[in-house]
This record gives C-alpha cells, structure tokens and sequence, in this order.
C-alpha cells in the first residue's frame, strides 16, 4: 500500500495546527524516488493527524480508545458540517480511491467508499469475490479495505508504528497469538476452529436438550411407577364394588317407599291446617283491630293531656311574669331609696364646691412662688461655684505671672555681675542679650500681674452678691413641700366634692323613679301568687271541658277491651276443637333417611365405576411403561453418541484454535522471525542484543504451559532478561526491530506486500547515538522487505536531515507560529 495524494477537509488537528480549512498533498511529486521521508513540523502542527489519514482504513489508531469497531469516532476530530479524508493509494499494481464523509448532522452521518480504476481508466466502486460491493456504508468498505491490504490489527501493528502504540511486550497471549495467526496467514484455519467451536457449543446445547429430554423420561417414569403402585389390586376390589351397590340400591327402595306413606298423610292433614290457619289469621285480626283502636283513644287522651298541660303552663307563666315584675319594681325601689339616702350629703358637696376650688387656685399660687424661689436659689448655688472655679483659676494665672515677673527680675539682675559688660565682647555674649532681654519683658509682666489681681477683686465681689441672695432664699425648699402640701390637701377636697356634686342628677331621677315605682305596686296589690287564685273563669271552664273528654275516652277503652276477649275466646274455643296437627318431623326423618340411602347407592355406583376405571388405568399404564422404556433407550443412545461427538469437536477446535494448530505454526514462526529481527539489531546496534520468541512458558510448579513471551540476552552482561524488564530505550530499539522483522515476515510468508512503511515518533526515548543507528535500522529494513519508501515523523533535526526527502508543514501554515524557532530543521540549512 502506497500513498499518492491526500486531501483532508474539515480535521480538527490541521485546523488547529496550519489554520487552514482543507489541506491537499501529493505524496509522488513530494517524496518522488525518496526511500525516507520525513515529515517535520512543530509541535501541534498536525503531523500525526497527516499521517494516520496516510492509510485507507476508517480509523485514526493513536486516537482510538480501543482496538476494534467502536474503538475510534471521526467525529471528535473533525469541526466542519461536513468534512472529508480523500485518499488516492495504489496497493499490488492496482490504484483506489478512499472518500471518507462526516457529517454532524442528517440521517447519513458517516458514508465511505472505496473505488477502484478499471481496464478503461474509470473509477469503479470495489467489488470482492464473495459479492461484497463499496456501497457508501462504513462496514462495507472496512470489509473491502481489509479484503485488500490485511487486517487493520496487523496493519498497524506491523506497518505502521502509531505515536503511543502498544508494545508487543503488553499483548496478552490470546492477542499477540491472534495477530501472529494473521500475519502467518493461518486465517483458514482459524475460521475452521471457529466453525468446529461453533459446531461443539451446537452440539453441547443439544445435548443440553437431550439431558432435559433424559430428565423428563425419568419423571414421567417416576410417576407412571407411582400411579401403577396406586392400582395394584384393582381387579380384586371390582367384585365387592358390585355387591356393595346392590345393598346399596336395595336400601334405597325400601326408603323411598316410606317416604311415600309419610308424604301421603301430610296432605290428608292438609285441609284442616287450612280452616287452623283461617281461625289463626281471624284472631290475629281481631287482635290487629283492638290494637288500632286502643292507639287511636291514647292518641285522643294524648291529645286532651297536652291540652290540660299547656292551660297549666299558660296560667303558671302569667303568675310567674307577675312575681318577676313586682320582684323588679321591690329591686328598683331599694335602688332610688340608698341613692335617696346620700341626697343630703350630695347637696351639701354642691354648694361648697366654688369655695373649694377658690382655695385650691390660691394654693396653687403659692406652690408656684415658692417654686420661683427655689429655682433661684439653684442659680445663686450655681453661680457661687462657678465664681469659685473662676477665682482659683485666676489664683493659679497670678501665681504663674507672678513667678515669671520674679525670673526676669533675677535674669535682668545678672546684667552687674556679667563680666564681659563694657567690653568688646558684650555683643557676642549670649548671657548679656538675655539679661537685656529679661528687661524689656519685666513691664508687661507687671501690668499682667495687676490685671489679674483686679479681676480677683472682681470676681470675690460677684461671690458675695450670690452669697448673700443664696443666703435670704435658704428657707425656699421648706415653703416648697409645705405649699406642695397644702395644694394637696386642697386637690383632694375638691376631688371629694366633685365626686359627691356629680350624683346630684342621679338623686333627681331615683326622686322621679321612686314615685312611679310606688304607683306600679298599688296597682299590683298584694297577692300571694297562688295559681288557684290566679285561675280565670274561662281557664276553669276549659279545665272542666278537658276533665270530662279525658274520663269519656276511659270508659271507650274499657269497652273496647270486653269487645276483643269476649270475640278471642270464641277463637280459641274453635281452634282446640281441631284435630291436633301433622308431625313434620316424620316427613323430615324420612326424607333424610331417603337422601342417606341415595347417597350410599351413588357412592357404591361411584365406587364400583372407580373400581372400573383403575382396571382400565392399569393397563393403560403397563403400556405406556413399555413404551417409554422403548423411549429411553433410543435416548440414551441419542445422548451417547452426542457426548462422544461434542468431545471429538471440542478436541478439533481446541486443536484449530491458537493454542494448537496456530500455536505450533507461531513455534514454527518463531525462530524465523527472531532471526529477522536479530538481523535487523545486528545491522544496525550491532551484536549486544539477540531476540527470542518463547511460546511455552514454566510455571511456578515446573510445567509448561501455553503463553508468549520474548526474551532478551544481552551480551555485554551475558544475561537473558524479559523484554518487559528492559529500559525504555533498548526497549524502544527492539520493539522496533521486532515491528519490522513481522513486517518482513509477512511479505517473505504471505506474499501480502505493503511498498510503504509509517513511524510516528518512534526515537523519542533514544539517545542521539542510538538515533543514528535507528535511521541505519530504517534502511535496512527497506533493502531486506523491498521496500519502496518510509514516511516517517521525528522532532530531532539530525534525523530529518538523513532523510531522503523532507515535507515541511510549516510551509502550509497560514500564518507562521509564534514557536516556529522549535522547528525541527531549523539548524538545517538545506536538504538535497
């Protein structure tokens, strides 16, 4: 597979890295006859976006989570509405076109297709031998593209060496031995094992169902034992079923004619229970009637006692009202006589009302006064201290003046003892100026002083005027609580008669009140409130009225009573002549010993016909017996036979499975591939590492088991060591050798031959040596597999410039990055 152009529209990483919307390269006119060629850039340019899109498979493998379908999705990587990845390749002499669509929205979201140039130079949409056809759906052309160049798994694992790909170290057996069996063209047989393991677990369900089938014969055979164990001795019980329902049938004739007799003598007895029930039904009547009448005469009674009640109550309310109203009129009169009581006393509060209040104003007055006077007295109290403050301030102030008016006196004092006066030096001796100095001072401090003396004068004059005003307002606080004092007495006076004064309306209407009051009991009068008395003359004549309806309808009741005896005893004299009624009980008794009898015969019908069916059951059952004994041998032999099969076709898959078949090829593979890629270490690292592929590993017991390892011998430290335990580094070189000795092993195997090879970022853990060495590496696997070229990705300048040919991004950038100094070539000044 081979590379010729790529357009990539839409893809977030040359977005990202050159700017640009869409980027077209064409790889024949780049790498031209160049064996490798690199592809430089700095960092985030967008080199292994470029790449990984360099291959027709759908997937981008240093971006996918996980190996296999639904491991990768375009759309995290692609930004447009609508982005493409249009490749041009040529693998085997034959050139194809990859169109990959991605849509973020619309009912197609994905479509690929993969066509093919025919013998007429058109495009043609790829076509297998199995009738698969590139129709535009992605599961279509991954089948068409692995159709063609291999597996995606052995693709990228042998050809292309993605950015972070996963060291052949960390396969697990199943996985490393699945890639080996592909790279080994061993796909036969895998898909035989497939088959056959598909053909066991078949066979294994089916014997499933014939263990189940087994297990329902076994049941049914339990059952049908236990049903037969339930119908030994059916034929014996058949005679004694046949005896017993003949008793059986016999007891019931003998019932049914006593029955008979019994039903016959109830209806003779069945017209004198007629005229028993007319005579019953007659006194019940009569009994109906009585009662009726007698509610109709206690409703009249009723009727006349609520009557008498209501007059009773009537009468009783109107003495009641009158007792109420003269109780009311007796409350009323005791109410205007005590407020008649105190009408003296009111009267005379009236009238010395004015007096009162004249007094409390002229008390008031004098409370006013003396309040005036204490007020000033506060005053005179405040203005003495306040005099005192200010005279001690002033005392203070004189005294200050007074000693500096001493201290210039003794500084003008020393002008006599200076020695230097009258000299040349008495204009530069600092103790002269100020005693001349002290002098011209020594006026104002005197006039100073007698001022503050003449305001001491003044404020002791001010002291003693209040002094002598506090001293003719000191009785002011006692005439203050006396006079406060008397007001009181005078408030409360007042208070008093005002009090007393305001019931005087109410003792002119308890005057009014009282007359009327008398006048209402004289028209009372006296009575004693005896309801007799009390009784009108047409209350009496209705009482009377009530009495007489009251002892009328007595005498009805009592009539009515000697009516209804005297025509009951009639009655009952009738019904005892009667002959005595028929006995149920005797019909009763024989239609129970009847229904004891016909349920005896139906239970010795019942019985004999179980009996009977039990003799047909038994040899129902024998024959069913024999018939699935017949059953479960052909079952048994079924089951055999599967068992024996399930076993030969789970040999042959585990045979045709990785660890067999597969497993001997990779055993056979393995020392060819060592020797690759040992030839491959010896070209270019020289002879310090030698490979070994290991298929069957020691456990911890000492067997052998099936597995895969490579192991490591290093001759610089004559040890063996897993690769696993190697530094990153050599870990790196030998993964590398090893990567391409599959590759060469799969064109020298298989004849599938890939004429380009892909590293991204293989060196990173290399030292500069060893990077020299891994170019030499490069070269060697190109002239042992045939190889045409090797696009390989490297951020270290000295390896871009041992390339044959150089794709620089950085010239497809729209605008040159702020890091373009980071460049990988930009020590090289040019490459040929």
């Amino acid at each position: 597979m081979q590379p010729l152009s790529l357009t990539l529209r839409g893809f977030r990483g040359i977005r990202d890295g050159l700017g640009r919307d869409e980027l077209t390269l064409d790889f024949e006119r780049l790498a031209g006859d160049a064996q490798l060629v690199a592809i430089v850039g700095a960092n985030g340019r967008g080199k292994s976006t470029l790449m990984e899109c360099m291959t027709p498979y759908s997937t981008m493998p240093s971006r996918a989570a996980a190996a296999g379908p639904g491991g990768f999705s375009f759309y995290d990587h692609v930004v447009l509405p609508e982005s493409v990845k249009d490749l041009t390749w040529a693998h085997e002499g034959r050139s194809y076109r990859s169109q990959i669509v991605i849509r973020l929205a619309g009912k197609r979201r994905t479509e690929a297709f993969l066509h093919v140039i025919d013998e007429d130079g058109r495009w043609q949409p790829v076509r297998l031998d199995d009738g698969t056809v590139s129709d535009g759906k992605v599961a279509t052309y991954d089948r068409c593209v692995e159709a063609i160049c291999g597996s995606a798994d052995t693709f990228f694992t042998s050809v292309f060496a993605a950015q972070g790909k996963r060291a052949l170290s960390a396969y697990r057996n199943a996985e490393i031995k699945t890639l080996l069996a592909d790279l080994l063209g061993q796909a036969q047989i895998q898909a035989i094992g497939q088959k056959a393991s598909e053909t066991a677990r078949l066979l294994r369900a089916g014997l499933g169902c014939v263990r189940q089938e087994s297990a329902d014969l076994d049941a049914q055979a339990q059952r049908l034992a236990a049903e037969r164990g339930r119908l030994v001795g059916a034929p014996e019980r058949q005679p004694q079923a046949a005896a017993a329902l003949l008793v059986a049938q016999c007891g019931l004739e003998q019932a049914q004619a006593g029955h008979a007799r019994q039903v016959a003598d109830r209806e003779q007895s069945a017209g004198i229970e007629v005229r028993r029930t007319q005579l019953l039904a007659e006194r019940q009547a009569l009994i109906d009637a009585d009662q009726k009448a007698k509610a109709g005469l206690l409703a009249q009674e009723r009727g006349e006692r609520d009557r008498l009640d209501q007059l009773n109550r009537r009468i009783s309310g109107r003495v009641e009202a009158e007792r109420n109203r003269r109780r009311n009129l007796e409350l009323s009169r005791q109410r205007c006589l005590s407020i008649l009581a105190q009408s003296a006393s009111v009267r005379r509060a009236a009238g010395r009302l004015p007096v009162a209040e004249r007094v409390l104003s002229s008390r008031e007055e004098g409370t006013r006064v003396c309040r005036e006077r204490v007020r000033s007295l506060e005053s005179c109290d405040g203005a003495v201290r306040l005099a005192e403050q200010r005279l001690a301030a002033l005392e203070r102030e004189a005294g200050k003046a007074a000693l500096h008016a001493r201290d210039l006196a003794r500084r003008f004092g020393l002008t006599g003892e200076i020695p230097c006066a009258g000299t040349e030096l008495q204009g530069r001796c600092r103790l002269l100026g100020d005693a001349h100095e002290a002098h011209a001072l020594l006026p104002n401090a005197r006039v100073q002083i007698g001022h503050i003396a003449g305001e001491i004068a003044s404020v002791r004059t001010e002291r003693l005027k209040q002094e002598q005003a506090r001293a003719a307002l000191t009785d002011a606080p006692r005439a203050l609580v006396q006079a406060e004092g008397r007001a009181v007495v005078a408030r409360s006076r007042v208070a008093a008669y005002l009090a007393l004064a305001a019931r005087l309306p109410a003792c002119d209407q308890a005057e009014a009140a009282l007359e009327g009051i008398e006048r209402e009991l004289k028209a009372l009068g006296v009575g004693d409130g005896d309801v007799a008395a009390a009784e009108t003359a047409d209350e009496r004549e209705e009482r009377q009225r009530i009495v007489a309806a009251q002892r009328a309808i007595a005498a009805q009741i009592d009539q009515q009573g000697q009516h209804v005896r005297a025509a009951l005893a009639r009655c009952d004299g009738a019904i005892a002549a009667l002959p005595p009624r028929y006995d149920d009980g005797k019909l009763a008794a024989a239609a129970d010993a009847l229904a004891r009898c016909r349920a005896a015969a139906t239970a010795a019908e019942q019985s004999c016909l179980t009996v009977q069916r039990d003799v047909q059951s038994l040899e129902a059952v024998d024959l069913q017996l024999t018939a699935l004994a017949e059953r479960r041998s052909r079952c048994d032999a079924r089951r055999a036979r599967i068992e024996d099969e399930l076993g030969n076709w789970t040999l042959f898959a585990r045979c045709m499975s990785n660890d067999g078949l597969i497993a001997l090829a990779i055993d056979d593979a393995g020392p060819e591939l060592s020797a690759l890629a040992n030839d491959l270490l010896l070209a270019s690292y020289g002879p310090r590492f030698t490979v070994s592929i290991q298929t069957l590993l020691e456990t911890a017991k000492g067997d052998q088991r099936e597995g895969f390892d490579i192991m490591v011998h290093d001759a610089e430290s004559a040890e063996s060591k897993c690769l696993t335990w190697m530094s990153g580094g050599e870990r790196t070189i030998i993964e590398a050798c090893l990567t391409r000795a599959i590759a060469l092993y799969l064109v020298q195997s298989s004849g599938r031959r890939y004429s380009t090879l892909f590293s991204d970022e293989a060196d990173g853990a290399l030292d500069p040596e060893r990077k020299r060495r891994f170019m030499a590496m490069k070269r060697e696997v190109l002239k042992l597999g045939g190889y045409e070229r090797e696009y390989y990705v490297s951020q270290t300048p000295e390896l871009a410039a041992m390339a044959d040919a150089v794709i620089d991004l950085e010239s497809y950038a729209c605008e040159p990055r702020a890091d373009r100094c980071a460049h990988p070539l930009a020590a090289v000044d040019a490459i040929p």
